[in-house]
């Protein structure tokens, strides 16, 4: 088999969030290689639409996508699998509908709610006269992933004046939620020949965090290495040690997501516990980063898994 890795090619100004899709990109194509899969690579710029489009004069099987976004604009990353459906070009990954409905943040609270699923409450900048003095909240970017926009001023407890905080911030690229002040654990979601499957819970645990720094996975802890954020903020995996039922309510309400948002290949969703353990869902991940020291690889290695496998069952729940 041929395979063309799809990614989205950094700016020459690229910081680490987005130069991170070249060490995911070398990942995946060391490990097809050992599944005798030939490879070659597809960055993606503005021009995406004739980049896209310039694979119909090349010979290969499938797409690998692990684009993220165009130019670093989450909000354009639907427009990626929406191309290859338009070539009838087989990708692996999730489909353009998962991939359009949770890469609007607000768009995924609201089908969250509908169907019942926990997750915090969300408003729009333009609704503040709605929230509640006392009341903790956090507000975030609605399009981007990789923590792009949040530091620890995020977390707020709303009272009179604070509205200086909303400055500049606009309903179509901004949301409000209620900080759910708990646990947070990562859950990744593999698909398998029974259907999707759960790996091992990731729990992310602040060492040292003092009352006045609020425990979120902001940018700095994701990106900046060697600062007190990122060498505090530890992934673990409680295995055994976690509590059965709140186990189980995590994993089925991942599962619930699966269904609902309709996920294909590998997803992580991300949620926190409250202080009465009912989960939220906070984010649906449709294209999570699979780098060999990211999160969701951690979660294959802790269910026991080479990667070899977990990309042979992505590739088998491609869409055609």
């Amino acid at each position: 088999m041929r395979c063309c890795i799809l990614y989205n090619q950094p700016r020459k100004d690229a910081l680490p969030d987005e130069l991170d899709i070249l060490d995911q990109a070398e990942w995946v194509e060391s490990n097809l290689r050992k599944m005798n899969i030939t490879t070659f690579r597809l960055g993606i710029t503005s021009s995406f639409m004739n980049e896209i489009a310039s694979l119909k004069n090349e010979t290969f099987d499938f797409v690998f996508n692990l684009a993220e976004s165009i130019e670093n604009k989450g909000e354009l990353l639907y427009f990626i699998p929406a191309i290859l459906n338009m070539h009838n070009i087989p990708y692996t990954g999730n489909p353009l509908e998962a991939m359009f409905l949770t890469t609007s943040k607000p768009l995924t609270a609201r089908i969250l709610t509908d169907a019942g699923i926990s997750s915090p409450r969300t408003f729009l900048p333009s609704q503040f006269h709605s929230l509640v003095k006392g009341r903790k909240y956090i507000i975030k970017p609605s399009w981007e992933d990789g923590s792009m926009g949040i530091t620890p001023d995020s977390v707020f407890i709303w009272d009179d004046g604070m509205e200086k905080i909303l400055q500049g911030k606009t309903d179509s690229h901004w949301m409000i939620q209620d900080f759910i002040d708990g646990s947070e654990y990562n859950v990744s979601v593999i698909a398998g020949p029974d259907g999707p499957e759960v790996l091992p819970l990731a729990e992310m645990t602040f060492v040292g965090f003092g009352p006045d720094r609020p425990k979120i996975v902001d940018y700095t802890a994701k990106w900046v290495h060697g600062s007190f954020e990122c060498e505090n903020t530890i992934r673990e995996f409680p295995g055994d040690k976690m509590e059965p039922l709140l186990r189980k309510r995590i994993e089925k309400t991942a599962l619930r997501c699966w269904e609902v948002f309709g996920l294909k290949g590998y997803a992580r969703i991300d949620m926190r516990v409250d202080e009465n353990g009912e989960p939220f869902v906070i984010e649906i991940n449709a294209n999570p980063c699979i780098s060999e020291d990211g999160g969701f690889v951690a979660a294959t290695r802790a269910g026991g898994y080479e990667f070899t496998e977990i990309l042979q069952r992505i590739i088998n729940d491609m869409n055609y």
